[in-house]
């Protein structure tokens, strides 16, 4: 009995040789079928190029366009920042203007009047400076709200004007070119207590025109 259990294990083994042999070359022969299906014809070979040369000439115009806007924008918006800080010389010159004038000491004085005219003038000169820059004051006065210019800071009632007008610059505010360097600083109108009921009572009545 051992003798043939020893027998069958032989042949088993044999068997197991013999079958991991035959499978050898075939793993052989699907690997050269792969890489003869990886090959591409010439054809083929050509396409691909000039698809990976399309791509890089694409890739090399969106660069150049890239590189021009920055240019334009910093030959145009280069001195923005520079621009914003000094609207606060403005600022201060109107500061000043305006505490010489509320100054009594200084009232109906030559010294005063004399000072507010060099004040002027350098104001104007400031101005200048800023549109030469394409640097330009925001209209308000008497404008509807625009958020994209303006920043409400109060409400003034004022029943001659329609609801959302300014009324009062208390800053003003600076555009380079189409670019808001800082936005006007505005008070705005709103209606009355009373022009209000009046409103409401005059819908009511358009709402109910029997009674």
């Amino acid at each position: 009995m051992e003798k043939e259990q020893n027998t069958n294990k032989d042949q088993n083994n044999s068997n197991n040789e013999v079958s991991d042999k035959d499978s050898i070359p075939e793993n052989n022969n699907d690997k050269k079928n792969t890489n003869e299906e990886k090959e591409l014809s010439p054809e083929e070979k050509v396409k691909e190029l000039e698809d990976k040369l399309a791509r890089t000439l694409a890739e090399m115009e969106n660069q150049r366009r890239r590189y021009e806007k920055e240019k334009d924008d910093a030959f145009d918006y280069g001195g923005f920042s520079f621009a914003r800080e000094n609207l606060s010389l403005i600022d201060n010159l109107e500061r000043a203007k305006q505490s010489l004038q509320n100054d009594e000491a200084l009232k109906n004085s030559d010294a005063l009047n004399k000072t507010l005219e060099h004040l002027d003038i350098i104001y104007k000169n400031l101005i200048s400076i800023f549109t030469k820059n394409n640097i330009k004051s925001i209209d308000s006065i008497n404008k509807k709200l625009n958020p994209n210019y303006h920043q409400a800071m109060m409400e003034i009632e004022d029943d001659n004007k329609e609801q959302g007008t300014i009324v009062q610059e208390i800053q003003k505010g600076f555009m380079m070119k189409d670019r808001l360097l800082r936005p006007a600083l505005v008070g705005v109108s709103k209606k009355s207590e009373k022009s209000q009921n009046k409103d409401n009572d005059s819908k009511k009545d358009e709402k109910n025109p029997d009674k």
